[in-house]
């Protein structure tokens, strides 16, 4: 082999050392950056992971936060329609009263108390008051019962009251303690959700 053919064997030999290693180089290269992209991409899904979930928590934190602002609204229109119904209904109750005041039957109650304090005191001395829009039966109660009665400068709306002075004890058969006793324990009840 001449010197000619020994460089260009050489050169050869050299190009293809020369590749081998280029490749060599170009291919952990490749295998560097397919490393890297893969731990980017990795990353990436653990990023967006972590995005979704907190969206997701901030999502429900959201909801969380407006259904309880529309239940807390719900119940305070409720609570407004209750107490709006609950005056109504009471004012309905007094005007029945008020009806009822003026029958036979309230007169044969006022009578059944005025009997029972009577009972009571048992001959103790006694003081039995008559509401103010009950004067007219003033004369009525005392015929049908023999026990005077006197007729209060207080309205108690109707009934009697009744001050036993020796035991110094209050019967008290007045409709307007009765009916705010009543008006402060009224709740309405019923219904799915209604309490």
């Amino acid at each position: 082999m001449n010197i000619e053919e020994k460089i260009a064997h050489l050169q050869a030999s050299a190009m293809t050392e020369a590749r081998a290693q280029g490749n060599a180089i170009v291919w952990q290269h490749k295998k560097a950056l397919e490393n890297i992209y893969e731990q980017h991409i990795d990353e990436s899904r653990r990023q967006a992971e972590i995005r979704i979930k907190a969206e997701q928590t901030n999502i429900r934190h959201q909801l969380n936060m407006s259904a309880s602002k529309a239940q807390l609204d719900m119940k305070q229109e409720l609570g407004k329609t209750q107490k709006r119904l609950k005056k109504e209904l009471f004012r309905e109750v007094e005007t029945l009263l008020q009806d009822y005041m003026k029958t036979e039957d309230y007169k044969r109650l006022l009578v059944g108390y005025i009997e029972k304090a009577a009972g009571f005191a048992d001959g103790a001395a006694m003081t039995i008051y008559i509401n103010p829009t009950d004067e007219d039966k003033k004369a009525y109660l005392e015929e049908h019962t023999g026990v005077a009665v006197t007729v209060s400068k207080e309205d108690f709306i109707g009934g009697i009251r009744t001050v036993v002075h020796e035991r110094n004890i209050l019967i008290d058969h007045a409709f307007k303690g009765a009916i705010e006793r009543e008006y402060q324990k009224f709740v309405f009840k019923g219904g799915r959700g209604i309490g």
